[in-house]
C-alpha cells in the first residue's frame, strides 16, 4: 500500500513538474515574442533605397491577386501604386475580364499614370487545385523583374514597405554577409476592424496578440520556416529551382534544382502554397527568412462569429496536415489551458492558490498581449476601444479550445466557396460539393462580407 501510494505521489510530482516546465517555456517563447516586436516595430527608419535612382535598385514585380470586391480594396491596392521605390512593376490578377475588381484597377491605373502597371486576365490557364496559383501564374510567367512580391488584396502597405523589405533581401555589396543569404522576407499582419462586428473583433485579437507573438518568436529564433503568405518578397530564380518536396538539393550553393516541375505552378497542389514556397525555400535551397519592421495592416470586413470559427477550423485542418506534431501540441501553448495545467501544478509543488496564480496569470498575459498590439500599432491601444478589444480577447481565448477539437477530427476545408480535402503533407483535392458536416452548418451560418469601402490611414 506504501509502495502505490509513493508511486501516486512520484506520478503527481513528475506532471505538476512538467507542467510548470513547459509554462515556464511557454513564457520564454512569448517573451521572445514580445521583446523582439518592441525592437523590430517601433522604429522604421527611411531606408536609402527610398530616394535611389531607378538604375541604382534592383527591380521589382509586384503581383497582387483579386477576386471580387475585398474589404477596403481601393486603398489597399492604391498603397502599391505609391510605393517609395523608383524601380517596380505593378500586376493585377484577376480570374475573368468581368471581376469586380478591374473598375477599380483601372480607376488607379488612371490616378498614377507613371506606374507600370498591368492587368493579368488567368482565363482558363489552371496549373493545380490552388485558385490563388491559377490566378497568380499569367503575371508570374511575364513578370520582368526576379524579386517578386506577392501581397493579398485585403492588404495595405506602408509607403516605405518596399525599400526596407529589398534592404533585407537584397542588401548592399559592401555589408558583412550574412551566414544564410535571405531567400524571404515577409511581414506580419495587423489587423484593423473596417466595419464593426463581433467575429472582426474576434478576429483582431487573434492576430494583433498570440498570433502576432507567436509568429515573431518563431521566426526570431528561426528554427524552422514560418510564413504566412499575405505579403511575401522572394526571388523567381530561386522558387524555378524548387518542387514542394522539402528534400535538400546537394549542390544547391552551385545552382543545383530540383528534378520534373518546379517553380510556382508546383504549389498549385496546395492549398497553402504561401508556407509551402517558404518552406521550401528554407529546406531545399538552404535559404533564411526575414521580417522587415513593416506589418501588412489587414482590413477585416464584415466577419461574423461563424466565420472567425470557419476560419479558425479550416486552417488548422490544413497545418495538422503539414506540421502534425506541432498541431496537437497548440492547446497546450494557450492562456486558459496553460493556466488551469499550471496552477495545479504549483498549488501541488508550493501551495499557491489557484485562483490566485490564474488572476495574475491572465492580468499579465493580457499585458503582454496589449504590449505586442503597441508594438505592430505604433502607439498603445486607444483607450475608447479597450474594453471592447478585452471582450474580444476573452471569447477569441474561451473559443480556442473548442474550435480545435472541431478542426482536429476532420480534412475537409471550405475555401473561397469551394469545398477541399487536406491530404499528407498539406496538398488538396477537391472535394464533394454538398456542404455537410459542422463545416458546412458553419458556412451557412455565416454570411458573405459586405462591400464598402473605408479609407484607413497609413502610417510611416
Amino acid at each position: 500500500m506504501a509502495s502505490e501510494s509513493e508511486s501516486r505521489h512520484v506520478l503527481k510530482l513528475a506532471l505538476a513538474s512538467a507542467s510548470v516546465v513547459w509554462y515556464i517555456s511557454l513564457w520564454t517563447i512569448g517573451m521572445i515574442g514580445c521583446v523582439a516586436a518592441r525592437k523590430r516595430y517601433r522604429l522604421r527608419p527611411r531606408s536609402p533605397l527610398a530616394s535611389a535612382p531607378a538604375s541604382s535598385v534592383p527591380g521589382v514585380s509586384i503581383i497582387r491577386p483579386l477576386k471580387g470586391l475585398d474589404t477596403n480594396l481601393y486603398e489597399n491596392l492604391e498603397s502599391t501604386f505609391m510605393q517609395e521605390y523608383a524601380n517596380f512593376e505593378l500586376w493585377f490578377c484577376v480570374d475573368d475580364e468581368d471581376d469586380q475588381a478591374l473598375p477599380i484597377v483601372r480607376d488607379l491605373m488612371a490616378k498614377y499614370p507613371n506606374v507600370n502597371a498591368r492587368i493579368a486576365i488567368r482565363n482558363s490557364l489552371t496549373v493545380g487545385v490552388n485558385p490563388k496559383v491559377n490566378n497568380l501564374m499569367t503575371a508570374y510567367r511575364q513578370a520582368a523583374h526576379d524579386i517578386l512580391w506577392v501581397l493579398d488584396s485585403n492588404v495595405m502597405v506602408d509607403v516605405g514597405t518596399l525599400a526596407r523589405s529589398v534592404d533585407i533581401l537584397s542588401p548592399p555589396s559592401t555589408a558583412h554577409p550574412p551566414k544564410h543569404r535571405i531567400g524571404v522576407v515577409h511581414h506580419v499582419p495587423f489587423a484593423y476592424v473596417s466595419k464593426p462586428s463581433l467575429g472582426s473583433y474576434v478576429e483582431q485579437a487573434f492576430l494583433n496578440t498570440n498570433h502576432a507573438k507567436m509568429y515573431i518568436a518563431i521566426n526570431t529564433v528561426a528554427v524552422e520556416s514560418c510564413v504566412v503568405g499575405k505579403s511575401c518578397l522572394y526571388r523567381k530564380s530561386d522558387l524555378e529551382r524548387v518542387d514542394g518536396s522539402f528534400r535538400p538539393i546537394a549542390n544547391a550553393e552551385n545552382g543545383g534544382q530540383q528534378p520534373g516541375e518546379r517553380g510556382l505552378e508546383a504549389f498549385g497542389r496546395f492549398l497553402a502554397e504561401d508556407n509551402m514556397i517558404a518552406g521550401a525555400l528554407w529546406h531545399e535551397l538552404g535559404l533564411r527568412h526575414d521580417l522587415s519592421c513593416d506589418v501588412a495592416h489587414n482590413a477585416i470586413g464584415d466577419m461574423t462569429l461563424m466565420d472567425y470559427i470557419a476560419r479558425r477550423i479550416r486552417w488548422i485542418r490544413v497545418r495538422k496536415r503539414m506540421v502534425f506534431a506541432a498541431t496537437m501540441v497548440e492547446p497546450f501553448t494557450e492562456s486558459i489551458l496553460a493556466g488551469c495545467l499550471a496552477s495545479l501544478g504549483l498549488n501541488y509543488l508550493l501551495g499557491i492558490p489557484p485562483w490566485l496564480f490564474l488572476l495574475l496569470h491572465f492580468l499579465v498575459w493580457l499585458y503582454v498581449d496589449f504590449d505586442v498590439y503597441a508594438s505592430l500599432a505604433g502607439y498603445p491601444m486607444p483607450t475608447a476601444i479597450r474594453l471592447q478589444f478585452i471582450f474580444a480577447w476573452i471569447v477569441r481565448e474561451l473559443l480556442a479550445l473548442p474550435i480545435w477539437f472541431v478542426a482536429i477530427v476532420g480534412n475537409v476545408v471550405v475555401w473561397r466557396g469551394t469545398r477541399y480535402e487536406v491530404l499528407q503533407n498539406g496538398e488538396v483535392r477537391k472535394a464533394s460539393q454538398d456542404g455537410g458536416g459542422l463545416l458546412g452548418w458553419l458556412r451557412r451560418r455565416g454570411r458573405k462580407s459586405a462591400d464598402y469601402y473605408e479609407p484607413l490611414e497609413v502610417r510611416e
